[in-house]
């Protein structure tokens, strides 16, 4: 009998990324609180019986002291990868990410590499306004930085490896929520869709590149994270009742695949960007800013986004607060009635 194939969830891709790139280069090295253990959602579990206290390092409770260290080594020839208990933490060490870790490449006419991961449990998971917060637009402001955002198995494996040979810093989110999941399935393939990932292979995906998880041509939805979940189960539907959408995960915030978007704005004239941050300054009202200015003829452009509020702690709070499939699908109308 042919032995199964194992799917992995996204934590055991990022683990599988971080074990495979930790065999082949002995510079990278793991660091933050509690990684000897498995870190807060359980990615580096097992790690350091394998690696050892040289590579696995477990820190006290001070970001401003592990980001710094982290920086420092980068500069001097290893590939760090920071764990960060949540996304929020980073704002102890601004100073340090977006004043040095980003601009050091730069301020030294390219003598300088900084070719460190940070490592951003993202999104709202119940938490309350400190710990569920969604950062991506802070640091995709700001120059020298990669910003990356993962929703998928195969993407978390293939583009974290990717991240970790980058001589540039990068920002590598992964929403809290999803750590579980195993991949999308969707109902017309017969196939195991490519979001999945077994334990047997070893990819490494462009930084950079969209990916279009459905194919359509009534209406381009850009999102990430729970809401590329969200999205595609509405559009999956919504195909039943003679609505095509173009779901496009850009993956890579930043720099984006401005080319996959654009191609497909010229096949639907609509385009809706679903996101969990605040709307206000967020990533897509950057990339809403860029096609008006590239090409704003006949398209129609609308955001959906969580409102300027702290995130809220109360279940019944979080529900209206986050865009729901409801939601979702009800922008999508109203802007194919447009």
């Amino acid at each position: 009998m042919k032995e199964l194939r194992k799917k992995l969830t996204i934590v055991e891709a990022l683990r599988a990324a971080l074990g495979d790139e930790m065999n082949v280069d002995e510079s990278v090295f793991i660091i933050g609180e509690d990684v000897r253990i498995g870190g807060s959602f359980g990615v580096t579990i097992g790690l350091f019986n394998k690696f050892g206290e040289k590579r696995i390092l477990d820190t006290p409770i001070s970001e401003i002291g592990y980001i710094g260290l982290s920086i420092g080594s980068s500069i001097s020839g290893l590939r760090p990868v920071v764990d960060f208990q949540f996304s929020d933490f980073s704002f102890c060490c601004m100073d340090q990410i977006v004043n040095e870790a980003a601009k050091l490449r730069y301020m030294s006419n390219g003598q300088v590499k900084v070719p460190i991961v940070i490592r951003l449990p993202s999104g709202n998971n119940g938490r309350g306004c400190q710990h569920a917060q969604c950062l991506e637009s802070y640091f995709a402001h700001t120059p020298g930085l990669i910003v990356i955002a993962v929703s998928t198995p195969r993407d978390a494996y293939g583009l974290l490896r990717a991240a970790i040979r980058n001589d540039n810093p990068v920002i590598f989110f992964e929403h809290k929520l999803l750590y579980g999941n195993k991949g999308i399935s969707l109902e017309n393939k017969s196939e195991p869709h490519k979001d999945t990932i077994f334990e047997d292979e070893k990819i490494i995906l462009p930084i950079g590149k969209a990916d279009i998880k459905l194919p359509g041509k009534d209406l381009t939805l850009i999102t990430t994270h729970l809401m590329l979940h969200r999205s595609l189960e509405v559009c999956i539907n919504l195909a039943s009742e003679g609505i095509e959408v173009e779901v496009i995960d850009p993956r890579t915030l930043i720099p984006y695949d401005r080319k996959t978007i654009m191609d497909s704005l010229r096949k639907t004239k609509r385009l809706l960007i679903v996101e969990e941050e605040n709307k206000t300054c967020s990533w897509g009202s950057s990339l809403i800013a860029d096609v008006v200015e590239l090409n704003s003829k006949n398209i129609i452009t609308k955001r959906l986004s969580s409102p300027n509020t702290p995130v809220p702690y109360a279940k019944e709070l979080i529900n209206n607060y986050i865009p729901s499939k409801e939601k979702i699908k009800k922008t999508i109308i109203e802007i194919l009635e447009k």
